[in-house]
């Protein structure tokens, strides 16, 4: 059997795998899934678990990776992503790595997926699918949820430059289950920048600010609050926004903010 990963690649099973992640979310996961113990190498933002990742060497930053540090670690397996992971840094480590595998999540759904490709390539097919279980039950009592209004929202990952996210993103889907979009802005990419203006604000309902990338807090959103005259919410940015294993305690966040019928 082979599996697909995000680019089309077909991967074999591997029970021998020798595991570098550069993916925080996704070393979370494979930690879950009972491969902690053939992960060797991972990114310094790879902090979940923490009694468990403490044991495994640091190789650098999910951009700024140590080439030479994993080299010598001779791993046969890289985890990346299409967002988080530059192209010419998987390049040079596809030099000496055998197996890339590339993950594009853009949807909470597409965990299923994602947790069933690294069970299935790492030979732990039932901690997936009992996962994939707990996943689909958290998404059926998000689901069971009354509709509540729809809203217009502004999701702000960075400021100085104020930046935001685009529609096609994971995290505006996870907005969108619970009948939020996000406005479409000037910039095209898919983590736009913009500046605050009247016409903008007249298009949203309120706006929130995620404790990640940047780490906003409370004293930004009261202060932003204040300057636009629309609610500003502080969230969870790890809830938002990490697919894997934290995407079902993402989902229960998405619920309570749901069924905060207040918030906008």
């Amino acid at each position: 059997m082979h599996f697909l990963d995000a680019i089309g690649t077909q991967h074999k099973p591997d029970p021998a795998a020798r595991i570098v992640s550069l993916v925080p979310s996704i070393t979370e996961l494979l930690c879950d899934l009972g491969l902690a113990g053939q992960v060797v190498g991972r990114t310094g933002f790879c902090i979940h678990p923490a009694a468990q990742v403490a044991a495994i060497a640091k190789i650098g930053g999910t951009k700024d990776v140590n080439l030479e540090k994993i080299r010598k670690l001779a791993p046969t397996h890289l985890v990346v992503n299409i967002d988080e992971n530059e192209k010419p840094t998987v390049e040079a480590l596809a030099a000496f790595v055998p197996n890339i595998v590339v993950t594009h999540p853009v949807a909470p759904r597409d965990n299923l997926a994602l947790a069933r490709l690294m069970g299935g390539i790492f030979c732990a097919g039932d901690k997936a699918d009992a996962w994939c279980a707990d996943f689909e039950a958290e998404y059926a009592a998000l689901q069971a949820l009354p509709k509540g209004r729809p809203a217009t929202v502004l999701y702000c990952i960075w400021q100085d430059p104020w930046m935001s996210i685009s529609a096609d993103t994971y995290i505006a889907r996870m907005m969108a289950e619970i009948g939020w979009r996000v406005p479409q802005l000037d910039d095209a990419t898919r983590y736009p920048r913009f500046t605050w203006s009247e016409e903008l604000v007249a298009r949203i309902d309120g706006v929130l600010l995620s404790t990640e990338p940047y780490r906003f807090t409370e004293a930004h959103a009261d202060a932003l609050e204040k300057q636009i005259g629309k609610p500003v919410y502080l969230v969870d940015g790890e809830m938002m926004s990490w697919y894997g294993s934290r995407s079902v305690a993402g989902l229960r966040y998405l619920r309570a903010m749901a069924q905060s019928a207040s918030m906008f």
